[in-house]
């Protein structure tokens, strides 16, 4: 289907260039949401849509639509929107390469999935914790299968196909007149999600969170877990971006080649990850995906790009270095276009620590607030939250209250990895991270 509408596409835009790129993206989408024990709302849908680039004068046009029958004047209005828009010899379209194969990231199970089926899990879920004697708050269950096809005047023919299987829970706990919350999620690109494990874990974390105690102000040993890492890295990860670097808007500008974390980390963008959540035979630009090495040892090898950003770095440096793009135009829908973007990016620490090793510290299972980092310098200030207190090598005390403070990227110089499940969330695969030197405020 998505081959015949690109075909007719190809006609219609030919009239107007020969420098032209289709996106095409066909999704299926089934979701449902609870409200404490029942189950609130239920859909299934299909989207369709389609977005067209067009190169005339080295002038970038775009346009897109959700109808299909449209395509004629999707193909116009991208041409007379690029004559609306200042010339720049950076635009291009990807070149045609040999697409390679990745694994696991397609479940055939979708197919029959319906909503019967996902009601059972989600509400499986919700037993769980009630089992636990926990009060489910809100929960949800989404799987999704995407098909896109990317071609362009350069001959590239890109057809990803891939699905998405995800779970959430939110309860409280409750002892001696005392409540606490927690709540987790857990995705995968197959239909094999634990929900027990999920609604298990989470109730320890409500549960084992009441009766908190407050803490002194200090610099100490910090653990994040997966969310609480999580949260932070995003603002550590932008700076990777080459789009950031080049408006400089990065730290990490100019210091390819210098130390910038500590030197047990290496760290990758990889796209052709088996099984990772952000996965595919190419990117949103029909670029051949690619493991790609941000950090060897402590040491910055270099930055994620795509096309345009790649180009315009070979025009603006004096080197014969030839930058290519990584394969990290992504797209969030066929109603945009490619921006720079992450792939699956994977912390490998070559020295783990066991909580058993620290005689004190502190664990917050996520943060609230990391947005408010500053997205330049990596400063924070955000609130612990289902936090714990470490003594002799032991969680022990939940903590009532605390604020943590510090800068990403020295923290990031002082760390190790935690003798943990390696988890994927987002866009990272990493352990639980022991930060060795940050300010726990009481």
């Amino acid at each position: 289907m998505l081959f015949e509408i690109s075909e007719k596409a190809e006609k219609e835009i030919s009239k107007y260039s020969d420098d032209y790129e289709i996106y095409l993206e066909l999704e299926k989408v089934l979701q449902l949401d609870a409200q404490k024990n029942d189950l609130s709302f239920a859909k299934e849908e299909i989207n369709i849509g389609i977005g067209i680039r067009i190169i005339s004068e080295n002038k970038l046009g775009f346009a897109y639509s959700s109808d299909i029958n449209k395509i004629e004047d999707v193909a116009k209005k991208a041409y007379l929107n690029s004559k609306l828009n200042e010339a720049d010899e950076n635009f291009c379209f990807a070149q045609k390469t040999k697409l390679d194969n990745v694994k696991n990231i397609y479940d055939p199970k979708f197919e029959n999935l319906d909503v019967s089926e996902a009601s059972e899990f989600l509400e499986s879920i919700l037993e769980t914790c009630v089992e636990n004697n926990c009060e489910p708050t809100s929960g949800s269950f989404a799987a999704s299968l995407e098909n896109n096809l990317i071609t362009n005047s350069n001959g590239v023919s890109a057809f990803n196909k891939f699905t998405d299987f995800s779970a959430f829970v939110s309860i409280n706990a409750e002892k001696n007149g005392e409540k606490s919350t927690a709540y987790d999620s857990i995705s995968s690109c197959n239909f094999d999600l634990d929900g027990e494990k999920l609604a298990n874990e989470t109730c320890k974390v409500a549960k084992d969170s009441i009766g908190g105690v407050t803490v002194e102000t200090k610099d100490t040993k910090v653990i994040l877990d997966y969310r609480g890492a999580v949260g932070l890295l995003n603002t550590f990860v932008n700076a990777f971006n080459a789009d950031n670097v080049q408006r400089g808007r990065s730290i990490l500008k100019d210091k390819v080649g210098k130390p910038i974390v500590d030197t047990n980390i290496s760290i990758y963008d990889d796209g052709t990850l088996e099984g990772g959540l952000n996965s595919s035979i190419s990117d949103g630009e029909g670029v051949r995906t690619e493991k790609t090495c941000l950090v060897k040892d402590g040491i910055l090898k270099g930055f994620i790009y795509d096309i345009y950003t790649a180009k315009k770095e070979n025009s603006n440096k004096n080197t014969d270095d030839d930058i290519k793009s990584t394969a990290n135009g992504f797209r969030g829908s066929y109603a945009g276009t490619p921006s720079v973007s992450p792939s699956n990016i994977i912390f490998d620490f070559k020295e783990q620590v066991d909580i058993s090793e620290i005689e004190n510290g502190f664990l917050a299972t996520d943060v609230l607030g990391a947005h408010t980092a500053n997205p330049i310098s990596g400063d924070f200030s955000v609130e612990a939250n289902n936090a714990f207190l470490i003594e002799n090598g032991e969680i022990s005390k939940p903590v009532k209250k605390a604020m943590i403070s510090g800068n990403i990227f020295q923290a990031l110089s002082d760390c190790n990895g935690v003798k943990s499940e390696l988890r994927q969330y987002g866009s990272f695969l990493i352990p639980k991270i022991l930060f060795n030197n940050l300010r726990v405020v009481g």
